[in-house]
């Protein structure tokens, strides 16, 4: 088997219109998978390096909503693959389709774009899910399902039971064929001789193409009967009838738990952000054999200096990205994005802060997530009075305190030490 025919052969969907309801306010203004996440990148970022280290090279991003950001971020950063080849990284927003609508379901999106499909003449189509943090080469799980002869093969990572409801659940044989799959389900089946652990769908499919036509084409016929979902109606009316097959994930990263993360919430989203700060992170950032690609900004390099008064920076186990300066103030476990600035005598710990963020002289920020483009006043506590937060911010079960992009604190002042009309592609 020539894999590189067949990854040749293969088109690749990535759905990226999700709304991220349980991710505001940081989804107001931009999709999930535009949210930025490690600094430097967007959560779509590591879906897309995937892609690319798998030796996938067409691809259509369907958009949705508030899909301006993510557009131009893809646009600006992922425009690199040359079409005269064959290549590419497409945008295909709702108003690709010829009826006009918008996305109803996974499904549904996919339906709307058969003629994508079919003018590509696609041998296999794989579809993903924009909005996870994890390293996966999609060609290993394209080898097994052409060996395995499957109209259908889903990505599978472990789960804990209790979290089954989050995910679909697929129940597998000795030859991990699929016998069962329920969309979250209230209580899972478990693996057999793994006690409170399921077998989860990563949202990670690959079709026969032809396969694929017929079930979408049918399921598109049932109207209003179908919530035109790939977990809750084309999956679970291919088992049985069709060979289903499961891949198990295979992290790239090799640690000694697999890595794959849905950071659905704000809560998931700081707790995945924060384990980045730590001496052993899960996830590997700095993995030269696999990098994650995003967007360049031509910033300069980030910068730690003494303040007027001769007070050091202090900078511990934190993440600063380029154009960041720290100039007398305390920063800790933190991620700073680029062109953040952190003044004298200001601190921030166990916190993120998005491009642009500046922190005023004296300003305290303490397990907090800050939106771009946000001025902290000289003298202002974030993280400190939750009571007093809640009355102005998002404040989440475990305490973290999310501030908008653009938060009009009283007394903020624009910044006149650098360009802020600098190119910034979305938001």
């Amino acid at each position: 088997m020539s894999l590189p025919q067949d990854l040749k052969e293969t088109l690749t969907f990535i759905l990226a219109g999700g709304q991220g309801e349980r991710l505001k306010p940081l989804t107001i203004n931009r999709s999930k998978p535009a949210v930025p996440f490690g600094g430097a990148y967007r959560i779509i970022d590591f879906t897309l390096s995937n892609c690319i280290h798998s030796g996938l090279r067409r691809i259509f991003v369907l958009t949705q909503y508030q899909a301006r950001s993510l557009e131009e971020h893809i646009r600006f950063g992922w425009n690199f693959l040359p079409r005269r080849l064959e290549q590419f990284i497409s945008v295909s927003p709702p108003h690709h389709a010829t009826v006009g609508e918008w996305y109803v379901g996974t499904a549904d999106a996919i339906y709307k774009n058969l003629d994508l499909l079919q003018e590509e003449r696609a041998a296999q189509v794989l579809i993903l899910s924009g909005d996870h943090i994890y390293k996966m080469n999609y060609g290993a799980m394209l080898e097994e399902h052409i060996e395995k002869k499957a109209a259908l093969t889903i990505g599978a990572v472990r789960i804990p039971a209790e979290e089954s409801r989050r995910f679909g659940v697929l129940e597998v044989d000795a030859k991990n064929q699929v016998v069962s799959f329920a969309e979250k389900p209230k209580v899972g089946k478990e693996i057999p001789g793994m006690p409170g652990q399921c077998l989860g769908s990563m949202g990670i499919y690959i079709f026969d193409t032809k396969e694929l036509i017929r079930r979408l084409r049918a399921d598109a016929e049932l109207g209003a009967q179908s919530s035109h979902d790939f977990g809750k109606d084309v999956i679970p009316r291919m088992i049985g009838e069709v060979p289903v097959h499961a891949h198990h994930f295979v992290d790239m990263d090799k640690g000694a738990e697999p890595y794959w993360r849905d950071v659905g919430t704000l809560d998931a989203y700081y707790e995945s952000s924060m384990d980045l700060c730590s001496i052993k992170p899960n996830f590997n950032l700095y993995d030269s054999k696999w990098p994650i690609y995003s967007l360049w900004h031509a910033d300069p390099p980030a910068k730690t200096v003494l303040d007027e008064d001769g007070r050091r920076a202090e900078v511990v186990d934190s993440l600063l990205c380029a154009g960041t300066v720290v100039s007398g103030g305390r920063v800790k476990r933190s991620i700073l994005s680029n062109r953040c600035l952190v003044q004298e005598n200001a601190i921030v710990e166990d916190s993120i802060l998005f491009g642009g963020v500046t922190v005023r002289p004296g300003a305290k920020i303490r397990r907090a997530i800050l939106d771009k483009w946000t001025e902290v006043p000289s003298g202002e506590t974030i993280g400190y009075d939750l009571e007093l937060d809640k009355k102005r911010f998002t404040v989440t079960p475990e305490g973290i305190v999310v501030v908008p992009m653009r938060y009009p604190f009283a007394g903020s002042a624009p910044r006149t030490d650098v360009n802020m009309n600098f190119p910034r592609p979305g938001e």
